[in-house]
């Protein structure tokens, strides 16, 4: 395929994904309500799971301080929540465009990579949202600075923690994938992640610090700790050094 044929194929990409998300947005638009109470605000009510599982008690408040801010609230929320529930077919979308560029064996491991990443993804919102998420509202609606001064939170930002905590470790989780691709094509080994592993706990704590809305300790440790987990599952799942010197020799056979 000539350049502007490839250009015709990534137009046509990036035509149907936006198309996939705009038909599930626009679908999530007018179910306000099953979507704000039953899903976004649900880790704001003392009712949620992991509060009753561990026996304590939330009361949280959330008010509205902006004119505006609900209106464009329920835009922005809808549609991260529409890239969210359009994710598989997004890979889909990206695997049809790659795949024609790749050999037979290459397509094999980016084919499980890119299914792997789909559940990856959602592993990853599930722990932002029925861990992370809850014991953040937990600590941060408990802690104060002097009895006289009562907590009540903003809806705006709640929002801001609620997309960074959740989405964001659904893409973070999307990290063994990646290394999977680089461990099949030799750029990775189970012995490299090993020796960095030192300076990964670094990156990591760097990393939760720029993604933590409110920069705490406590804050950063929620988001480092599942991050640091999945570190080590991205070991076990990249080849070892002679795996790899064993599949170069294959194919140069």
């Amino acid at each position: 395929m000539s350049f502007w044929d490839h250009l015709e194929e990534l137009r046509g990409t990036l035509f149907r994904s936006v198309l996939i998300i705009m038909v599930f947005f626009v679908g999530g638009f007018f179910l306000k309500e099953t979507l704000f109470d039953g899903v976004i605000l649900r880790p704001a009510r003392p009712d949620f799971w992991l509060y009753r599982l561990l026996g304590v008690d939330l009361d949280l408040d959330l008010i509205n301080i902006d004119i505006a801010a609900q209106f464009f609230t329920h835009i922005k929320v809808t549609f991260i929540c529409a890239v969210v529930v359009s994710f598989p077919l997004l890979c889909y979308e990206i695997w049809r465009f790659v795949a024609p560029g790749l050999y037979e064996n290459e397509q094999k491991t980016v084919k499980k990579a890119f299914g792997m990443g789909a559940i990856l993804f959602y592993l990853g919102i599930a722990v932002g949202y029925f861990i992370v998420m809850p014991v953040l509202l937990y600590f941060f609606n408990g802690y104060q600075v002097s009895g006289s001064v009562e907590n009540t939170f903003a809806l705006t930002s709640y929002i801001s923690i609620f997309t960074s905590m959740v989405f964001l470790m659904g893409l973070l989780f999307e990290f063994p994938s990646v290394l999977a691709v680089l461990s099949h094509f030799g750029l990775v080994t189970r012995e490299h992640m090993r020796k960095f592993r030192r300076h990964a706990v670094v990156v990591i704590l760097i990393l939760a610090a720029i993604l933590t809305p409110t920069g705490d300790p406590f804050t950063m440790l929620v988001v480092a700790l599942p991050l640091y987990l999945l570190y080590e599952f991205s070991i076990m799942i990249c080849k070892p050094a002679a795996a790899q010197e064993d599949q170069e020799d294959a194919v140069s056979e």
